[in-house]
């Protein structure tokens, strides 16, 4: 039996993504070894080719608690961020097999009752059109064409654009995303995750409404907000995303603000009620965690959205 597509499943109940990778990958205790060496230290889309074990079990995990959706680790895996290690070349390999671990997890987790999917999650790179400079329009689009070409060859269900702080960013990757799908013969949709910084507009200084605007044209599956800040500073951007979007709607916040020691503080329990919150409005379509959140807070968030409708698509 084929499984719905996500637009169909959305229209049942309010779909969970997962949580963060990073903060799971930090209580794994890795040594620069485990990344294949002292220069590859902290690259966590290395992991995937050096550890891969360690991405399954955090994958494993997250569905387990109950994510519907799970990213794959693949978040700085553009030629562009991973020239910063001195290993573009190694792109299409990491962003394979990234998508395939994914997949494995997800096969395994999926029942005829709760299919599970797999997000191809492509960052927002290290440079911003608008902002940063350093790299030109074409060559961003290239990069993420490359990128989205061995996401869906790897057998993913969706593209995810995440964290994305200029709109310039996010047409590179939609157009780099078309084309790989036109050259694959495969449409699958789009999802637009944006972050608005606590001071109200993106890095690129855009509001939400001017964010959602200048992206509809791409006809994304799903607008929405990750990062940045926790719940709160995120309700009112929710709720206007809510009022102004043709699109379903995505919120994975922080666990909180992050303390001056990088730690944060938001239980399973409190974001999820904070998220229940803007579900209750009937705000949201998708909910997850960002940085901070683990398992835990991913249980949290399933059991506690069950109880809400989506909104209607």
């Amino acid at each position: 039996m084929t499984k719905p597509s996500l637009q169909e499943l959305m229209k049942q109940r309010i779909l969970i993504l997962d949580g963060a990778m990073g903060t799971m990958l930090q209580q794994e205790d890795l040594t620069e070894d485990d990344f294949g060496g002292e220069e590859l230290d902290g690259c966590n889309e290395m992991l995937v080719l050096t550890r891969p074990d360690v991405i399954q079990k955090i994958h494993e995990l997250y569905y387990e608690a109950g994510a519907d959706i799970v990213e794959t680790n693949t978040f700085g895996a553009t030629s562009v961020v991973l020239a910063e290690y001195d290993i573009p070349e190694k792109a299409r390999e990491i962003n394979l097999a990234a998508a395939k671990l994914a997949r494995l997890a997800a096969e395994k987790y999926s029942t005829p009752e709760r299919p599970r999917y797999v997000a191809g999650a492509l960052g927002p790179t290290t440079k911003t059109l608008s902002v940063t400079g350093g790299v030109t329009f074409e060559q961003l689009v290239e990069s993420y064409y490359e990128q989205a070409l061995a996401l869906v060859e790897g057998g993913v269900d969706t593209l995810l654009l995440e964290t994305s702080q200029d709109t310039l960013n996010v047409k590179a990757g939609s157009i780099g995303i078309r084309k790989a799908m036109d050259e694959l013969g495969v449409q699958l949709p789009i999802m637009i995750s944006g972050t608005i910084e606590p001071m109200g507009t993106t890095l690129a200084g855009q509001n939400i409404e001017s964010f959602y605007i200048s992206l509809e044209h791409l006809n994304p599956l799903s607008v929405g907000l990750n990062c940045a800040t926790g719940p709160e500073f995120m309700r009112d951007h929710i709720r206007t995303l809510s009022q102004i979007s043709h699109a379903a709607v995505s919120c994975y916040p922080n666990a909180g603000l992050p303390d001056e020691n990088g730690q944060y503080h938001e239980s399973p329990e409190s974001l999820a009620r904070k998220i229940a919150g803007f579900a209750e409005q009937g705000w949201i379509n998708i909910a997850g965690g960002c940085c901070g959140t683990t398992p835990a807070h991913i249980r949290a968030l399933d059991e506690t959205l069950r109880q809400y409708a989506p909104p209607p698509q």
